[in-house]
């Protein structure tokens, strides 16, 4: 992946490490990288700032202060919004883009990009209608016509999209959860917004959302210092006993120490939470160590552990425990605060 680092005195700068396959590192080649590197920057315009950077399944997106988008990776599904359906393996500006962007969500093969006006654009693959525009196929970014107000926050996960707007209305698109809720559902019909290949509304909110984030099939929605969460359960990232949640599912705040919930993150097959106070909790698939923590199968929160991690406790934590992380696909970052 590549990580946004800023020490000190310095300016910003990317360093990047891991799978390389389709050139996503921007180094220039397509081989894989077992120790850190800066990044190569080339492109970007001198003295810029990098505000965010994300990745879906094979192609990085790096947004600046100024609100330009710099891409690079996999493109075969024209997820780079650069016109085109070949892989890029330096970053290049995406100049289609008329309107400064402040937020970009990927998922495994497409991309959404949220202006500074509240405009929705999005692009590469749209087999699941994942990029809400109904059947339309194209290769460079296209601006959502569906959704009639600012959009504040938006989501991406592996073959499904959240938004919500101005109105604090959530909204979900994308048919990818659509066979694990058939699944559950047996012979009744599946909720419309687990259907829909443009953006539904997703019903069963009685809080006004401020905030959206999604695993590969897990949605979760922040509220005035509440959660709520639907989709897959496999792995224990929703907290339920269910397997699958249709509808927005309130997780009960003692979870969470009584406090409230400020942030979140999703990972692949787990959820991360940041608290008022500045506690961050962790649940869902461990066995990648992805938790931070020991992965108990206990249902007692105060017995699950959060200490280092133990090889023998990689499996899953369906309940949320205390450990200070930041959150990838598969791994996590201890942050630690410096104290001067």
């Amino acid at each position: 992946g590549v990580v946004f680092t800023s020490v000190g005195k310095f300016a910003p700068s990317l360093v990047n490490i891991g799978a390389n396959s389709y050139g996503q590192l921007g180094q220039g080649h397509a081989e894989d990288q077992s120790l850190p590197r800066l990044s190569n920057t080339a492109a970007l315009p001198n003295g810029a700032v990098v505000r965010e950077v994300t990745g879906g399944g094979g192609h990085s997106v790096v947004v600046t202060e100024n609100g330009e988008v710099f891409v690079c990776g996999q493109n075969s599904k024209g997820q780079l919004g650069l016109g085109h359906n070949t892989d890029v393996l330096t970053l290049q500006v995406c100049s289609s883009l008329s309107k400064r962007v402040t937020k970009v969500a990927c998922g495994w093969d497409f991309t959404l990009l949220l202006s500074d006006c509240g405009q929705l654009l999005a692009c590469g693959s749209n087999t699941f209608g994942q990029l809400g525009v109904g059947e339309f196929i194209c290769s460079s970014s296209v601006c959502f016509q569906s959704l009639k107000e600012p959009v504040v926050s938006v989501a991406a996960g592996l073959r499904h999209s959240l938004a919500v707007t101005e109105s604090s209305c959530v909204y979900q698109w994308g048919t990818g959860l659509f066979s694990q809720a058939k699944r559950a559902v047996s012979s009744n019909p599946v909720p419309s917004h687990l259907n829909s290949k443009v953006p539904s509304l997703v019903p069963g909110l009685d809080q006004k959302a401020f905030m959206v984030t999604a695993g590969s099939a897990h949605c979760v929605c922040l509220t005035d210092g509440d959660l709520f969460m639907w989709g897959s359960n496999k792995h224990g990232q929703l907290t339920s006993t269910e397997p699958f949640l249709f509808c927005p599912t309130l997780l009960k705040r003692s979870l969470l120490g009584g406090e409230k919930a400020v942030k979140m993150w999703s990972g692949w097959t787990h959820t991360v939470v940041q608290t008022e106070s500045g506690k961050v909790f962790t649940w869902g698939r461990g066995n990648y160590g992805q938790l931070g923590r020991v992965a108990s199968t206990s249902q007692n929160a105060e017995q699950q552990s959060a200490g280092p991690l133990a090889e023998g406790g990689r499996q899953e934590a369906r309940l949320p425990a205390e450990v200070k992380v930041l959150c990838g696909a598969t791994q996590v970052v201890l942050a630690v605060q410096q104290i001067k």
